[in-house]
């Protein structure tokens, strides 16, 4: 068996521990570099450290955005890049530094796969947030990869389009230099465009604010008891919306575009959401046991703004996201099963309440 190297960016994350703890248990993966520019939470650390091949484990703590990274990382020729890293939050009073860590950190990560010809695989983390969250949206049509992202004034959702659009025109120079040189070998690019991610781990094992969190008063402290307070029901708008993907069916899809042979070489965009009923505002008020009010678009612009700058943005609801909360983009994920035979372990419903899964809470 040839065994190989991989390197995960942002692997301190939620997504990324995950990758590490599944991917060290294969046989056929020697080391996982992986990169971030914080370390592990508490909890996370514990996992990584109880680990039966923690071995296989090699951190850089440094910023994809700096340009120190790269020698350290080419040593190990890793085969596989995925890229997950990412500011999600808007960092308040100053979008400048979210767009370089971000943009210019995925332009040196797509640099350093296509100019260093070890490299045989990249995933791509990107997200179903850029097709655009928009008032003539319909409940009833699902987004499909052919769809063109628009643009924004979510930062998030911008910030993920334009790097789309960059490793899109990078891998196309890419081609016509391999073209150029009548080299066959050929990156295989597969872009992740995943719904919101949840399930045991990213419920419970995690501390992050997120919008079921905040909906069931399971957040305190400081202006977290103020979204709490004014959450005593759930407001929703009339086109209210999500749809969940379980964290095990992420690693899942990974798996299969990291390492099975039967993925083709070439570029691929990929929306992952199993197939089904997507959570209405009826479903997330029965989830929190609480009752649902209908609030027009403008108490949720109004209350958006309110708490991002009352909180200085320690509440995630920074310009233009309460959009999200208002339209719906409704996403159909059946390409990889069309394409891979992929079928989705867990449908987007129970993903959002049930207790099942490789991170089941044992009670």
């Amino acid at each position: 068996m040839t065994k190989q190297n991989i390197f995960i960016t942002g692997g301190a994350g939620y997504v990324g521990v995950m990758l590490l703890d599944v991917f060290a248990r294969r046989e056929n993966i020697e080391k996982i570099i992986y990169l971030d520019k914080v370390a592990m939470s508490e909890n996370d650390s514990k996992l990584i450290e109880a680990h039966p091949n923690k071995d296989k484990f090699i951190f850089i703590e440094e910023n994809l955005c700096e340009n120190t990274w790269p020698e350290k990382v080419k040593y190990f020729e890793p085969s596989v890049v995925i890229h997950t890293a990412w500011q999600i939050r808007e960092i308040y009073g100053d979008r400048p530094l979210s767009w370089k860590w971000n943009i210019d950190g995925s332009n040196n990560l797509f640099d350093f796969c296509f100019s260093n010809n070890f490299v045989k695989r990249l995933v791509y983390f990107s997200t179903v947030a850029s097709y655009g969250a928009f008032v003539d949206n319909s409940l009833d049509y699902r987004f499909v990869e052919s769809d063109l992202f628009r643009k924004t004034n979510y930062l998030y959702a911008e910030e993920k389009r334009i790097v789309e659009q960059n490793l899109e025109n990078k891998y196309k120079e890419y081609k016509e230099k391999q073209a150029a040189l009548n080299n066959a070998e050929n990156i295989c690019v597969s872009i992740l465009r995943p719904a919101a991610i949840t399930g045991p781990r990213g419920r419970y094992e995690r501390i992050r604010f997120g919008l079921q969190s905040a909906l069931s008063g399971s957040i305190n402290g400081g202006f977290y008891t103020l979204v709490r307070t004014m959450t005593k029901v759930v407001p929703a708008t009339k086109k209210w919306v999500r749809q969940y993907i379980h964290e095990d069916d992420v690693v899942g899809i990974v798996s299969l575009l990291a390492f099975d042979e039967k993925v083709k070489h070439g570029y691929e965009v990929f929306n992952i959401c199993p197939p089904g009923a997507a959570v209405l505002a009826p479903d997330m008020a029965k989830a929190v046991n609480k009752k649902m009010i209908i609030v027009p678009t403008l108490l949720v612009r109004m209350g958006f703004f309110t708490l991002w700058h009352l909180s200085k943005g320690k509440v995630p609801t920074a310009e233009g996201s309460w959009k999200g909360y208002s339209y719906p983009i409704v996403v159909d994920g059946s390409k990889i099963t069309r394409m891979y035979n992929y079928i989705y372990g867990v449908e987007s419903k129970k993903a959002f309440v049930e207790n099942e899964g490789r991170y089941k809470v044992q009670s």
